[in-house]
């Protein structure tokens, strides 16, 4: 089919577009792709006139997001996660696409969820939660307004890692092979975690499945590990023995209020914040049965993490180019 990928110059997107390996398929970006220039556009969802959907194209699978901890205005969460999607949808009417497939976020539920289910009530506590929650929205009210013949998938994938990137999931892995590594908290706290490769491998079974109606899937790869649980496969896999060591969580917030005040006074952006340590602490655990119903992930979580550690630290790769994100 004809295929256009909306953000695909960022993590995701690379890997969806060298998975895919077709002429038919065609990214759409406002930055150059690091691998695949020759089948990139240039535009940015915040401007109309400069997304490319025309009617040869079948689908569309919007990754495009603002959704870093520190954006600044927080305007841009709006002006790219919710009109960025309108003018997305607005282009494909013209062009009369019918199926979408969009990655949202587990954000939307909130922090210290137990478990939640796609049926789960939102409660998003940050403007990036907030911001996809709406855009969902924008999307649902665009399939009920005609929704013959459509076919659309909302994804809400959990935190993505995976070789290249350098977010939040790298560095906690960096930080526990390094040997230096201080839990905050008691470590019982749950993690749901999706590779990279799997998340991409079911957004190219929803695209080809082209199911009519409005679906909507949590993403993580099972089963979820304990922060003890993952210091201690990372402890098997490096061959290291990391302190026991936890800092109480209290301790741990008021260094990150520390870090949130010093970065206000200096304009400079730091690896440590309230935001941070409490999403670090947190129990983000999520229901995913609904997705690996009908999708078997070609990789097991323990075997994700392996490949990871083996490429960024065990025997580090000489990369071209890497993802910065959070």
């Amino acid at each position: 089919m004809m295929c256009v990928i909306v953000g695909g110059s960022g993590f995701v997107g690379s890997r969806l577009l060298s998975e895919l390996n077709t002429e038919n398929c065609y990214n759409l970006d406002k930055n150059p792709s690091p691998f695949f220039n020759e089948r990139t556009t240039i535009g940015d969802i915040q401007k109309k006139d400069e997304i490319i959907i025309d009617k040869q194209t079948k689908a569309v699978v919007l990754l495009a997001a603002e959704h870093r901890d520190d954006v600044s205005p927080t305007s841009l969460y709006y002006d790219v996660n919710v009109t960025g999607t309108k003018n997305v949808l607005e282009k494909m009417d013209e062009a009369g696409v019918k199926h979408l497939v969009f990655t949202s976020s587990v954000a939307i539920y909130g922090l210290n969820k137990q478990n939640p289910k796609e049926d789960h009530p939102e409660d998003p506590f940050n403007h990036y939660g907030k911001s996809k929650w709406q855009a969902e929205q924008v999307i649902k009210k665009w399939f009920e307004k005609d929704p013959i013949g459509k076919s659309v998938t909302i994804i809400r994938p959990t935190v993505i890692f995976g070789e290249r990137n350098r977010g939040n999931v790298y560095n906690l892995l960096k930080q526990i092979s390094s040997g230096k590594f201080l839990m905050i908290g008691k470590g019982q706290n749950k993690k749901s975690m999706a590779y990279v490769g799997n998340v991409v491998a079911f957004i190219k079974d929803r695209l080809e499945k082209k199911e009519q109606g409005y679906h909507v899937f949590n993403y993580a790869d099972k089963p979820d590990f304990t922060m003890m649980e993952l210091v201690s496969v990372i402890e098997k896999k490096m061959n290291l023995r990391i302190p026991k060591t936890k800092t109480p969580y209290f301790f741990g917030m008021l260094v990150g209020f520390f870090f949130d005040i010093l970065s206000k006074l200096t304009a400079k952006k730091f690896s440590i914040s309230s935001v941070r340590v409490k999403k670090f602490c947190a129990n983000t655990q999520f229901d995913a049965s609904k997705a690996h119903a009908s999708f078997k992930a070609p990789y097991k979580l323990e075997k994700a993490l392996h490949k990871t550690l083996q490429h960024e630290f065990i025997e580090p790769a000489d990369d071209d180019f890497l993802f910065y994100s959070e």
